[in-house]
């Protein structure tokens, strides 16, 4: 009996799990799963190049009117940051003309948001008809020092900017509500009737005045913003105004007029719509007339239903076509500034707005946003730098570069001023070809979870070399490979890969 007992014992001890046991090991780790690589051949119609492709760059507003004002080592280091050589190479900026509130308005608007105007309210005058643009009193050339300053950094690191000037608002006197930030209810015109050639009076004086005082170029001016929608209301937290198509029509007549008055050989760009299909509500609703006076054709892509559409009117009307203003924060992302989805959010709408628009340049909305996460909530991603915009100018100014600043990166620093953006067959790749041929930028966005085996299949023997953005790696350079036809290169899951292919 004893001897069975034991047996009995043993048996069980023999089938006991390995957990109960002291003796026994450890059972190994689960294998981790290894993602198949899969194959993608990217085929680029470099025979058939599009137009000129004019640069990258970024509304100045808001950010500026606050980093203007930094100390000089912290503004000089944000404008090596975007627009320098070592940089992300910027060459567009637009100028944000601002309409000013009335003195004495309580503060109300964001940070930045309350760009000063460049009028000025004689003593005494009351009422809004005061303002006469043919007095010097009327006027002060003194304000928005803070973002003139930006126009300066811009000109000593860039050869030859391409400047828009662009306005959101009237001065609070042009309109209905007494306040630039749109009349009570979002969906009613906030401009005064009759106001448009003194508004385009305005807009084009100063236009020429820092022409002059910052010898610059504006290229353009852009008199109306997001025109036809419900944002600006009057409780709004920055400029806006709406624009109904009819009062668009004759906004833009009289900026047209206004500049041939100053002589200037600045044109009109217009509408700068949210969408592209309220672009396509707007441009439909214009005389013929207006559409001959518009030089330059602005979209914003936070809305990209008939992107196709809007790249059409271009095409038909011979006239440029911009990405004007867009930033992709990533949906319901709380503020990270090493998290790679929101660059993978941002780069994957800049492929897709080249794709489908076909534009001759792309401009981010404002490059510095405030900090939002912390004390302040969960906060978002908007913005390529974080800053805290709400510090005083004299506080130590601390500057987070995000992942969507290096995503940035791989476009912006391939895809340069004078390249052809080139079809491109696979969905998330984007391509350009330089003007003499010898020079191919590839930036394609792999979102998935799998590796992905890019073979470039252009003819030819290239010399390629890779640009990756992902986590922990910044826009970081891989070495040359040797001249080859057909080079392939392995983009990595959560990646953005520039593929740089040259001919020497």
């Amino acid at each position: 009996m004893i001897r069975y007992a034991l047996f009995g014992i043993v048996a069980l001890l023999g089938f006991m799990p390995a957990a109960l046991s002291a003796r026994d090991p450890a059972p190994p780790p689960p294998a981790t799963t290894v993602e198949p690589t899969v194959t993608i051949t990217i085929t680029p119609e470099i025979d058939r190049p599009g137009p000129v492709f004019e640069g990258w760059g970024t509304a100045l507003a808001w950010f500026a009117d606050v980093t203007g004002g930094y100390p000089d080592p912290v503004r000089q280091k944000l404008a090596d940051l975007l627009y320098g050589q070592n940089g992300l190479g910027f060459t567009i900026a637009r100028y944000n003309i601002g309409g000013g509130n009335r003195a004495g308005t309580p503060p109300y608007l964001r940070p930045g948001g309350a760009i000063p105007g460049f009028w000025r309210q004689p003593a005494g005058a009351v009422g809004t008809d005061w303002w006469n643009p043919d007095r010097p009193e009327m006027w002060d050339w003194s304000a928005d020092a803070r973002q003139r300053w930006w126009l300066d950094a811009i000109a000593a690191r860039v050869k030859t900017p391409i400047l828009e000037a662009f306005s959101n608002s009237p001065p609070w006197f042009m309109t209905v509500s007494g306040r630039v930030s749109g009349a009570e209810k979002g969906t009613d015109d906030n401009l005064r009737p009759g106001q448009e050639g003194r508004f385009a009076t305005y807009l084009t004086r100063v236009v020429e005045r820092l022409q002059r005082q910052h010898r610059i170029v504006f290229r353009t001016l852009s008199p109306v913003n997001e025109p036809n929608t419900d944002y600006w209301f009057a409780a709004n937290r920055q400029e806006g105004s709406h624009w109904s198509p009819a009062r668009q029509a004759t906004m833009i007549d009289a900026t047209a007029a206004a500049l041939r008055t100053q002589q200037l050989a600045t044109v009109v760009a217009a509408m700068d719509e949210t969408s592209s299909d309220l672009l396509l509500t707007d441009w439909a609703a214009y005389p013929a007339a207006t559409r001959a006076r518009i030089g330059q054709l602005n979209v914003h892509s936070y809305g990209t239903l008939h992107q196709t559409g809007v790249r059409d009117v271009a095409r038909a009307s011979g006239i440029p076509l911009w990405m004007s203003e867009n930033d992709t924060p990533g949906d319901k992302l709380p503020e990270d500034f090493d998290d790679i989805r929101p660059a993978l959010a941002l780069a994957d709408h800049i492929v897709a707005d080249l794709k489908r628009l076909e534009p001759v340049a792309w401009v981010f909305w404002q490059a510095v946003e405030d900090l939002s996460g912390g004390a302040r909530g969960t906060g978002s991603n908007w913005g390529l730098i974080k800053m805290d915009l709400r510090a005083p100018a004299t506080a130590p100014h601390p500057i987070h570069l995000t992942t969507r600043y290096w995503a940035m990166a791989n476009f912006s620093r391939s895809i340069r001023p004078g390249y052809r953006l080139v079809r491109v067959d696979d969905p998330d790749t984007v391509g350009a070809v330089s003007g003499d041929g010898r020079d191919l930028a590839f930036v394609h966005v792999n979102a998935g979870i799998s590796p992905r085996r890019l073979t470039v299949a252009a003819p030819g023997s290239w010399t390629a070399t890779t640009t990756v953005t992902a986590t922990g790696r910044d826009a970081e350079a891989g070495a040359p490979q040797p001249p080859t036809a057909r080079p392939a290169i392995i983009a990595a899951p959560m990646s953005i890969t520039t593929i740089h292919l040259s001919k020497r």
